[in-house]
């Protein structure tokens, strides 16, 4: 017998699967988790991702579906046949792998702690789970936030959670859609990203080329770390990594093993102008993973750029334009295609993913002149991208400024000679 309380964990935009959870191009983005009083039976109750908070009294979670604590902590303050899932005061909740038992499982668990955006995936942008607690008190909690716990903490640097605030009951449907219900209480927590609060190191740069000059314009040098310094260690082209540089299997979120290169990034992004029709222009797009000890599961890049708002087709990413501001339609999301390229895998053959877009010639602002063909700004998973200066970007050769200025010598004087000889 108990209460039951449901944990709701959204992101909005963002992708859990980012460094931070962060996009530098949707910064007000933010998660909330919702916290439902479902049903208050005695001195138990039951709440219903990295996720933390402190308990106000001793509470303890006697079971849990959905998700599980890291540790179980000290329970020897019991006695009996059973101990709690976890006693601590500051627990630590996880998801469950997908293939968890049937009778652990929950609505919207089980997805090894990966998140989506919502526009990638709505169905994977939430996350909930469901547990038993000891009350650290008996008597009736309605209307009394004692049983709340305090410090929310996403485990995600840059994040902070607000306090516990009381909103009206979530609503839950039962018997096909002929029922409603409801929890007891609710209540919202809401946490938010400030760049001033963390800066996390760039993890992908972006380097460009045209058809129309023979440079390539390669990511700045030490985009995000250079050969040498602390945490830039990296493995020389055609060699294997050795497996004690390789991170062990218990740790969170190991060190990155890049190849070696000048910018030394996990991740590069290639964007190439590579055709010019009469209506339209062709840009390829290049994706490579660097990264010899992570693969990226359900990867998403957003690039800024003025074309934006005139795709005509994207060949082998999907493609969802974002309009932050208003009707200024310049920003866009990509993201890989469902068991085709969804999936980039480690530094190696098939350790990158690629696409080709066709974008419409808009004859007021389409140029090929000062790089207006690349884009402002690219963010990579949440974390933005290091660009080349503005000064390098491939430049249309000089003859092509002076084809439409004033005639040559030469053909001057070849028009002066047909005058001649129509005269004589």
């Amino acid at each position: 017998m108990g209460m039951a309380l449901i944990f709701i964990f959204l992101f909005l935009l963002s992708s859990v699967s980012s460094s931070y959870g962060y996009d530098s191009l949707d910064p007000d983005a933010n998660i909330t988790i919702t916290w439902d009083l479902m049903l208050d039976n005695g001195n138990t109750y039951d709440p219903g991702w990295k996720l933390s908070w402190t308990w106000k009294g001793d509470e303890a979670i006697w079971d849990m579906w959905g998700a599980e604590a890291t540790k179980q902590g000290n329970c020897s303050r019991f006695r009996g046949q059973f101990l709690p899932h976890c006693c601590d005061k500051q627990p630590v909740i996880v998801d469950l792998m997908p293939g968890a038992r049937y009778n652990k499982q929950f609505s919207n668990c089980c997805k090894g702690g990966l998140l989506s955006s919502m526009t990638q995936n709505p169905s994977m942008s939430a996350a909930a789970f469901r547990m038993n607690v000891n009350k650290a008190s008996a008597g009736n909690i309605n209307g009394d936030s004692s049983f709340m716990p305090m410090n929310f903490n996403l485990g995600l640097p840059g994040y902070t959670c607000g306090d516990p605030f009381q909103v009206p009951p979530t609503m839950f449907k039962e018997d096909g859609s002929r029922r409603w219900t409801q929890a007891l209480e609710t209540w919202n927590v809401t946490c938010i990203y400030s760049q001033f609060q963390a800066s996390p190191a760039p993890k992908c740069c972006v380097s460009f080329s045209a058809f129309y000059n023979s440079t390539i314009v390669p990511c700045p040098q030490c985009s995000c770390n250079c050969q040498g310094l602390s945490g830039g260690k990296c493995v020389k082209s055609g060699e294997t990594p050795s497996l004690l540089e390789q991170p062990h299997a218990n740790e969170e979120d190991p060190q990155p093993l890049v190849r070696c290169s000048p910018h030394m990034c996990p991740i590069q992004v290639h964007w190439h102008v590579k055709n010019s029709y009469r209506e339209y222009w062709r840009v390829k797009v290049t994706i490579t993973n660097l990264n010899f000890v992570k693969n990226y599961s359900m990867w998403n890049l957003v690039v800024l750029h003025p074309n934006l708002g005139n795709v005509t087709q994207v060949f082998s990413f999907n493609y969802h334009p974002l309009n932050s501001y208003a009707y200024i339609n310049d920003t866009g999301m990509f993201w890989g295609i469902q068991y085709y390229n969804d999936m980039l895998q480690q530094s190696g053959p098939s350790g990158n993913v690629q696409t080709e877009m066709l974008l419409h010639k808009v004859p007021r602002i389409f140029s090929f002149r000062e790089g207006w063909t690349f884009p402002r700004r690219i963010s990579f998973n949440g974390d933005e991208c290091v660009m080349p200066p503005p000064d390098q970007y491939p430049r249309l050769p000089n003859t092509a400024h002076t084809r439409s200025a004033t005639p040559t010598l030469s053909i001057l004087s070849f028009s002066l000679l047909l005058l001649l000889i129509v005269v004589l």
